[in-house]
């Protein structure tokens, strides 16, 4: 049952890579024909828009243009006619106007003010507004050749617009001003696919199929074909602009003979091109029916060729049980054959992997950079421990029982993680992990170049975990008993050890042995009844003391050796900020300062005496 289901995590079979291939072959060469279409047909319906859109606008423009003109006639035509009747005969002549005209609402000029009354009925606008708005209307206003529109519609709040041209009789020349409505014209500027509006040339809307525009005095001179009209100053183009939104648009504008206002025609981009996009995604659907076809038939035709590759999936499986003792012979001189024997060589790496604990240990050990067998190495050793950790596992069974284990294993994962990162940043080597204490080296299976060096990344890397252990007690919460604070002790020692890989067949690991290491062990040992969370031995102080803020504690005669071992405490790097005192140290990490004379040196396991002063 374990068999099938390891089956499953196959990824890439034959059969896979070879519908990728063709899969990728078919989606490139479909693919650039579908963008080939698509460019080509993009580009067709692109000129087609631009033509019927500038038709459009021209069409549009024609009829403001003719709209307006015969207004301008309309009203001149009353003007030189009321010159030549009594006036009593003009309230009629003036109601049979507005009953043909009865889209002008108003006319103006310096003897005469008339207004369509049935106009004034409907919208509810006086004679009084009217005239009123006139009088904003400049004085110098118009020529004999240009209508000055103007948007009436905020005014009135009615659609609106009000022209004003001059106007001459005899010998004499008048300003006339119009007010009439857009009713009419707005037929020809309704809604559809193209967008027409009507703006003066300073951008003021004047008419436009969303009314509300128009009526609250919209102005387009930021729009991009407006800015263009008026920097070009012809008579109308085709553009392709884009608005505030970043929205395409093709747009066409035309300015109007004999007005100073201009029609402009748009269409979006994407109402032009959503056929294109249409004809593109069936484009892709054929794709995907023909690619899954193609996908079937070589799924069943990789089926006869899947045999040669059983043999290496077998193997594989085995590999991924643990088991790396695979010895596999090629039955082709091909790719598969080339396959098999790269089976045998990861199968002999990963054989070497499965010995060691450390992957960089292994990795060396791979590439022969470690031989079989011991070395001596001039080597630091450390290590460290976690004071109070058995009352801490008590703590743990006591408060979650069943879920102690758990969460023991939890928390010194956590601590375990930040000390590793230490070492591995000072090159040094993490030998094995011994309940809660920690043991490395530096100058074993890698070296900074000499000794003192070495040296130097060990007393660093004990001062970076005291660091990182104070930053993450700091973030504890307090008295948390599942994630209680962490102090230890760290004892270092340099000397002539042998390195190598010690173990049997089935297991092995590398590791050092000898003297230097076993006091290594002894010195962390006496950081509880010194004080002290960082104790070296006079060999590695007198490597690197120099760089090193220490003081000198007690001397201690430890078991098989002859002589006192000297020992100091490491306060801190020379040119680091605090702490600067053994004191500083305490004080910060909270170890109270013992009474040196009545320390219990002999609790542990009686390897060691303070000498008395």
């Amino acid at each position: 049952m374990e068999r099938n289901k390891n089956k499953t995590r196959v990824l890439f079979p034959i059969g896979a890579k070879l519908v990728i291939i063709i899969s990728v072959l078919l989606l490139v060469s479909l693919g650039a024909v579908i963008l080939m279409v698509s460019v080509i047909i993009t580009e067709d319906v692109r000129r087609t828009a631009e033509d019927n859109n500038f038709t459009l606008n021209y069409r549009a423009g024609q009829q403001a243009e003719g709209y307006l003109k015969s207004i301008q006639d309309a009203v001149i035509l009353y003007l030189n006619m009321s010159d030549r009747i009594l006036p009593g005969q003009r309230s009629g002549m003036e109601r049979g106007f507005f009953s043909r005209k009865n889209h002008i609402a108003a006319i103006e000029t310096e003897n005469i003010f008339i207004a369509n009354e049935a106009f004034l009925f409907q919208t509810g606008i006086t004679a009084e507004d009217i005239q009123n708005h006139f009088k904003t209307i400049s004085e110098n206003t118009g020529s004999p050749d240009i209508m000055v529109l103007i948007n009436a519609s905020p005014v009135f709040n009615h659609s609106m617009i009000s022209a004003g041209f001059t106007h001459s009789r005899g010998t004499e020349t008048e300003i006339v001003k119009v007010l009439f409505t857009t009713d009419e014209l707005s037929e020809t500027f309704g809604t559809g696919t193209n967008t027409s509006f009507f703006v003066t040339d300073t951008g003021d809307l004047l008419l436009h199929p969303d009314n509300n525009l128009v009526l609250e005095g919209a102005n387009f001179s930021s729009l991009p074909i407006v800015t263009t009209m008026l920097e070009e100053g012809d008579k109308g183009r085709q553009i392709t602009f884009a608005d505030e939104t970043g929205t395409k648009y093709f747009g066409a504008y035309y300015h109007l003979d004999g007005a100073d206002c201009i029609v402009i025609t748009t269409i979006s981009h994407e109402v032009v091109f959503e056929a294109v996009k249409s004809i593109t995604l069936m484009n892709i659907l054929l794709t995907g029916i023909v690619l899954f076809l193609a996908i079937l038939f070589i799924w069943f035709f990789s089926k006869m060729i899947s045999s040669p590759v059983r043999v290496l999936a077998s193997a594989a499986l085995q590999i991924e049980c643990g088991d790396f003792g695979i010895d596999l012979k090629p039955s082709y001189r091909d790719e598969l054959g080339l396959l098999t024997e790269s089976f045998n060589k990861m199968s002999t790496a990963l054989n070497i992997f499965g010995r060691f604990t450390n992957k960089d240990i292994a990795v060396r050990a791979m590439r022969g950079d470690i031989k079989p067998g011991g070395l001596p190495k001039h080597a630091t050793i450390f290590f460290s421990d976690i004071r109070a950790f058995t009352e801490k596992s008590e703590n743990f069974t006591k408060i979650f029982a069943e879920e102690a284990s758990n969460r023991i294993v939890l928390w010194l994962n956590e601590y375990f993680k930040y000390m590793v990162k230490c070492v591995e940043k000072t090159s040094g080597v993490v030998d094995k992990f011994i309940g809660d204490a920690v043991m490395a080296h530096w100058g074993t299976a890698f070296t900074a170049g000499s000794p003192e060096s070495d040296a130097f990344n060990g007393v660093k890397c004990a001062l970076m975990m005291r660091n990182a252990l104070h930053k993450l007690n700091t973030q504890r919460k307090k008295d948390d008993p599942g994630n209680p604070a962490i102090n230890i002790g760290c004892g270092l020692n340099t000397g002539i050890v042998t390195a190598g890989q010690i173990g049997s067949d089935e297991r092995m690991e590398y590791t050092v042995i000898g003297d230097p290491v076993n006091l290594a062990s002894r010195v962390e040992s006496l950081n509880k009844p010194l004080g002290t969370d960082i104790l070296i031995s006079e060999d590695t102080w007198k490597l690197v003391g120099d760089k090193f803020i220490t003081e000198e504690m007690p001397s201690v005669t430890v078991k098989g050796k002859e002589k006192p071992v000297r020992l100091f405490a490491v306060v801190n790097l020379k040119g680091a900020e605090c702490p600067q005192t053994l004191a500083e140290v305490r004080t910060l990490l909270g170890i109270p300062t013992p009474d040196i004379s009545k320390a219990d040196t002999n609790a542990e396991e009686k390897k060691y005496k303070i000498q008395g002063d």
